[in-house]
């Protein structure tokens, strides 16, 4: 599927970390507790990391107890984009950025009201804007 914004893969291996990369272009994971907003409390944006574009707030995030930063639901509906992903032995729902295709984790039908929605997404692929 075409994005509107193409991402330079060879760009963004000089400019992102390996586990970056790994996580945003390959659809890998990052290890859980242990990585950058996981606990972060701060009020903010939440931006795909490789185009940049706005995907969730510090008001729909919540401790899921999983370890990775985890939101009721995205800024908009049409920032995300949900694709089946039938990798490990199961079927699970992956999420992607809308605008560029980057991974950005799964949705779980297990989270709190108003959405019972849990997006469980990589602290790898977001870049966070702090609210001023």
């Amino acid at each position: 599927m075409p994005y509107k914004i193409e991402l330079d893969r060879e760009k963004l291996k000089n400019e992102l970390t390996p586990l970056e990369y790994n996580v945003c272009l390959n659809h890998g994971t990052e290890p859980p507790f242990q990585n950058e907003f996981w606990d972060n409390k701060a009020e903010g944006i939440y931006r795909c990391k490789c185009c940049k574009t706005p995907l969730f707030s510090s008001e729909t995030k919540f401790d899921s107890g999983t370890g990775w930063p985890s939101y009721f639901k995205p800024v908009a509906d049409d920032v995300i984009e949900e694709i089946e992903d039938n990798t490990l032995g199961m079927t699970r729902v992956e999420v992607r950025c809308a605008a560029c295709g980057s991974h950005l984790g799964h949705v779980f039908p297990d989270g709190p009201a108003p959405t019972y929605l849990r997006y469980c997404i990589n602290s790898a692929s977001l870049d966070f804007e702090e609210k001023k």
